[in-house]
C-alpha cells in the first residue's frame, strides 16, 4: 500500500494526529492558530506545526507536504462551540460567529487541494446546520465516496460518553469507520484508566507528574463533596448545602453538577472545565476532589505520559490546558479513523 501523507487542520495539542500515527498514517503537519498548541503538538506527535488562521490558509502551503506519488489525506475538526447544543440560544437569537466560517474554509481547501481522502469530526449538532448540508454538497459535487454518522466514543475504546460526528470521504474507494469494537458490556470505565494514579487532595499535585494536580475547594465545597455519592449529585446534600438555584425549578434540569463520576462506568463527556468540581460530574469516584488536568487528558483516551508542558514551565495553567483538553479529539478515535482509512485503502 502507497504511503499516506496526512495534513491535520485545525491539529490543537494532537489528538487526532496522534490517533492517526500510532494507526500508521503519515501524518506530515499540523495547522493551528493557536501557538500555545505547538509544544504539545510537536513533542507527541512528531509532525511540524503551522502557526495559521484556516481562514486566510493559501492552498498551496498545503500541496507542498504531499509527496506525487503518495496518497493525500486533509483531516480535521472545525472548532464546535458555535454548533454544540450549549449554543443554540445563540443560533435562535440570530447570533453569528467567525467560527461558523471555518467549515467552509475546510472546504475551501478541500476543493483546491482535492486530496484522495477526508475526514472531519464535530459535535453531533452539526448534522442539522446548512454548512454541513453545503459541505457534504461540495464533496459530492468533487465525485467524492462520502461515509457519515454520529459515533458512540465509548464503542471505540474512549472511557467517556462522548458522541461525535464522524465524516469520512475519498475517490479512491468506499470508505466507512470500521464496526464498533467495545460495547456495554466491556467499555473502558474510569477505574480503568485513572485508578493507579497517585492518591492527591485538593490544591495539591504529584511530584513525579506535575499535570497530575487537582484544584483546591472550598471549605463549603469540601463539605459537599464528602456528602456526594458515585454517579451522584447535590441532590444527595442536605439543604443546608445546596445552593439558592438549586430550590428553582430551572435549577433541578442542571442534576449533573457538583457531581461525583463512577468508578465502573465511563466518565461523563469531558469538557473544557473539567478541573472544576462543580462544572459537571467531574467530582473524583473516592477522593474528595475534582479531577486533576492528567486524570482529563486520560479520560479524553491521551495515554499517561502524553507530554503537554515543557520541563521548565513549573506553573501548570489549568486553564489554559483545560481548553485545549476539552476540545481535543480523542486519540482512541483518532486511531480508529486512521485504522479505517487504512483498511479503504486495502
Amino acid at each position: 500500500m502507497k504511503t499516506i501523507d496526512c495534513i491535520d487542520l485545525f491539529c490543537g495539542i494532537g489528538g487526532l494526529s496522534y490517533g492517526l500515527k500510532e494507526a500508521g498514517v503519515n501524518v506530515v503537519a499540523g495547522v493551528d492558530i493557536d501557538k500555545s498548541c505547538k509544544f504539545a503538538y510537536e513533542e507527541n506527535c512528531r509532525s511540524h506545526f503551522i502557526e495559521a488562521d484556516i481562514s486566510n490558509l493559501k492552498s498551496n502551503e498545503i500541496k507542498e507536504f504531499f509527496a506525487k506519488d503518495h496518497i493525500s489525506a486533509i483531516v480535521g475538526c472545525a472548532p464546535c462551540q458555535p454548533f454544540s447544543k450549549y449554543s443554540q440560544r445563540y443560533r435562535k437569537e440570530g447570533h453569528t460567529n467567525e467560527k461558523w466560517k471555518l467549515l467552509y474554509s475546510f472546504a475551501r481547501i478541500v476543493s483546491d487541494v482535492q486530496p484522495d481522502i477526508i475526514s472531519m469530526e464535530n459535535v453531533p449538532e452539526l448534522q442539522s446546520e446548512n454548512v454541513f448540508i453545503d459541505f457534504i454538497h461540495t464533496l459530492e459535487t468533487l465525485k467524492y465516496n462520502i461515509w457519515h454518522s454520529v459515533v458512540n466514543c465509548p464503542e471505540y475504546g474512549v472511557p467517556q460518553s462522548r458522541r461525535r460526528l464522524v465524516l469520512l470521504a475519498s475517490k479512491v474507494g468506499e470508505i466507512r469507520l470500521l464496526p464498533p469494537e467495545f460495547d456495554v458490556t466491556s467499555y473502558k470505565t474510569v477505574r480503568d484508566t485513572i485508578a493507579n494514579l497517585v492518591k492527591i487532595e485538593d490544591g495539591e499535585s504529584d511530584k513525579a507528574d506535575p499535570l497530575h494536580c487537582a484544584s483546591k475547594l472550598s471549605e463549603k465545597n469540601k463539605i459537599r463533596i464528602t456528602s456526594s455519592q458515585q454517579g451522584g449529585t447535590w441532590l444527595d446534600w442536605d439543604l443546608d448545602l445546596r445552593l439558592p438555584c438549586h430550590s428553582k425549578e430551572t435549577g433541578r434540569t442542571y442534576s449533573s453538577v457538583y457531581g461525583r463520576m463512577s468508578w465502573d462506568m465511563p466518565a461523563p463527556t469531558i469538557t473544557t472545565q473539567f478541573f472544576g468540581y462543580g462544572n459537571g460530574r467531574f467530582g473524583h469516584p473516592e477522593q474528595n476532589r475534582g479531577l486533576s488536568i492528567r486524570e482529563g487528558a486520560m479520560l479524553q483516551s491521551f495515554p499517561v505520559d502524553y507530554i503537554f508542558l515543557p520541563k521548565e514551565e513549573v506553573k501548570v495553567n489549568k486553564t489554559r490546558l483545560g481548553i485545549q483538553i476539552g476540545n481535543a479529539v480523542p486519540p482512541k478515535l483518532g486511531e480508529v479513523i486512521g485504522r479505517s482509512i487504512i483498511a479503504s485503502l486495502q
